[in-house]
C-alpha cells in the first residue's frame, strides 16, 4: 500500500511540475492525472430468493479504486499520440452482480480487489485538414492544448474505449464526474465491444465538418462473454458502429444550444442464442446459454441522444434498442433502455465549480432474454434462479462539491425498483460517496 501512495503522489508531482512548466499557447504534450474512489452501501431489501447472480440483501460497505495518468504527444503537425497506463481495484456490490443498470460505473467484474496496473490507451491519431478554420483547444485529459483545424478527417488506430468517441454526451457521460449508473454514464442497450475493463483494440475514423461528425469503429471483441481477451475474426469476431452527431441541433447563443447523438450498431461473436438454449435444456433444469454459443451469431440495434443546454441548466435524454435475440457478450444485460435527467450549474447558488444531477433510468429485456432469465437461465450479471419480470427502473441524485481546484467530493443515492428486472425483490436504496483528484 504504501509503494501504491508513494506511486500516486509522484504523478501527481509530475504532472503538476509539466503543466506548470509548459506555458507556450501552442503546446506539444500533455500530462494529467485523476484517482477516484468510491464507498458504496445498500440498505437491507425483500429478498425472498435468490440464485447465484442475485444481489445480495444484506452486505457490508464496498469500495472501488482507480486512477490514470493521460499522456498525449504531437511529435508532428496533425499526428498524437496518447499512452493511459491505469491501475484498478476494489470490490463492487455482491461481487459487481444483481442489477443491470449497476450502481457504480467504476467498478468491474473481477475477482481480485487489489489495484492491478494495466494499459487502458493506446493509440496513435492522424488527422487531414478539410478546410483552413482554425479552433482553440483547452488542455485537458488526452487534449493537447493548441489552435488546429475545426475541420478534418481522422484515422486513429489501437487501444481505447469506444465511449472515449461514441455516444459522448456532455451531461451523462463520465461517472468520474456525473452520474454513477452504467445505465446513465452511456446508453444501456448498446452492448458496445470492450474487454472486462471497458476497452476494445481496433480502429475509428472521423468527420468532422461544420457542425456535423461521423464517425465510424470497427473492433475486436472479447473471446468470452465480458472476457479480459480479445479477438478480431473477420465476420465471426468483430464490432461495428456508426455515429452522426450534430452540435447545434437548434441554437440561441453560445450557451443555450442542443446536442444530438444517433448511431447504430452491429456486433459479432460465439454468442449464445436465447431461444435455442432454452430448448436444449433437459425438462427439471435450468437452461444454460454457453452449450448454444457457435461463431458468427450477432446483435444489432441502435441508440440516441440529445444534450439541450439553457445556460446554467442542462437537460438530457437517451434511448437503446437491441434485437435481443442472442447472448450479452460485453457490457449489461439491458436489451432496451430510457433515460432522461437534469443537471444544474452551482453558479445558480454562487459556488461556480459544483454541480447538481437528478435522473431516471428504465430498463427491459428482450422476451427470448426475459424467458431465459424466467426459466433459470444465468447471464453473465443476472439471474436469480426464477423471475417474476417487471422493468428494471432507477433514480439517481449526485451534488459534486468542488473544495479545491483539483478536489471534487460527491455523495450519491439511488433508488433501484425489480433489480435484475425481479418483481419479487427490492426495491434497493443504494448510498455512495465518490472522492475525485484530476490534476
Amino acid at each position: 500500500m504504501k509503494a501504491i501512495v508513494s506511486f500516486f503522489i509522484t504523478i501527481s508531482l509530475a504532472a503538476t511540475c509539466a503543466a506548470q512548466q509548459d506555458s507556450a499557447v501552442n503546446k506539444k504534450f500533455s500530462i494529467h492525472w485523476q484517482a477516484t474512489a468510491i464507498p458504496q452501501y445498500h440498505f437491507g431489501f425483500k429478498s425472498p430468493y435468490s440464485g447465484l447472480n442475485s444481489l445480495q440483501a444484506s452486505e457490508p460497505l464496498k469500495t472501488s479504486f482507480t486512477t490514470t495518468l493521460y499522456l498525449a504527444y504531437k511529435p508532428f503537425r496533425s499526428t498524437y499520440l496518447v499512452f493511459d497506463p491505469e491501475a484498478a481495484g476494489g470490490k463492487g456490490l455482491s461481487k459487481t452482480l444483481g442489477v443491470a443498470g449497476f450502481p457504480n460505473g467504476e467498478i468491474y467484474r473481477v475477482g481480485d480487489p487489489a489495484p492491478k496496473p494495466y494499459i487502458a490507451r493506446l493509440y496513435v491519431e492522424q488527422r487531414f485538414p478539410l478546410s483552413d478554420k482554425k479552433e482553440a483547444v483547452e488542455g485537458g485529459l488526452n487534449a493537447i492544448q493548441e489552435t488546429t483545424n475545426k475541420e478534418y478527417i481522422s484515422v486513429l488506430a489501437g487501444k481505447f474505449s469506444l465511449t472515449d468517441f461514441f455516444d459522448n454526451g456532455a451531461i451523462s457521460h463520465d461517472p468520474r464526474t456525473q452520474y454513477l449508473n452504467w445505465g446513465l454514464m452511456g446508453s444501456g442497450a448498446w452492448d458496445y465491444p470492450a474487454n472486462v475493463r471497458g476497452y476494445t483494440l481496433g480502429l475509428v475514423i472521423q468527420a468532422l465538418y461544420h457542425d456535423f461528425a461521423l464517425r465510424y469503429a470497427i473492433t475486436s471483441m472479447p473471446t468470452e462473454a465480458n472476457g479480459a481477451s480479445l479477438q478480431w475474426k473477420y465476420n465471426k469476431a468483430m464490432g461495428q458502429v456508426l455515429e452522426l452527431e450534430k452540435e447545434h441541433l437548434w441554437q440561441k447563443d453560445d450557451t443555450h444550444f442542443g446536442t444530438l447523438h444517433a448511431g447504430v450498431f452491429w456486433n459479432k461473436a460465439r454468442m449464445g442464442n436465447y431461444e435455442t438454449s432454452i430448448k436444449n435444456s433437459l425438462p427439471s433444469y435450468a437452461p444454460d446459454i454457453t452449450d448454444s454459443r457457435v461463431y458468427g451469431r450477432d446483435k444489432f440495434g441502435f441508440y440516441g441522444s440529445i444534450d439541450n443546454h439553457f445556460g446554467k441548466f442542462h437537460h438530457f435524454i437517451k434511448a437503446s434498442w437491441n434485437d435481443g435475440k442472442n447472448e450479452t457478450w460485453a457490457f449489461t444485460e439491458i436489451d432496451r433502455s430510457f433515460a432522461t435527467g437534469v443537471s444544474l450549474d452551482g453558479s445558480l447558488w454562487k459556488r461556480n465549480n459544483d454541480h447538481f444531477g437528478m435522473a431516471i433510468l428504465a430498463n427491459r429485456l428482450s422476451k427470448p432474454h426475459r424467458d431465459y432469465i424466467a426459466a433459470g437461465g444465468y447471464g453473465f450479471l443476472i439471474g436469480d434462479g426464477k423471475l417474476n419480470y417487471a422493468p428494471e427502473e432507477i433514480a439517481e441524485c449526485y451534488y459534486s462539491f468542488n473544495f479545491f481546484k483539483w478536489l471534487y467530493i460527491s455523495p450519491d443515492y439511488q433508488f433501484i425498483l425489480h433489480p435484475a428486472y425481479n418483481k419479487d425483490r427490492g426495491p434497493v436504496n443504494v448510498a455512495g460517496l465518490r472522492v475525485h483528484v484530476e490534476i
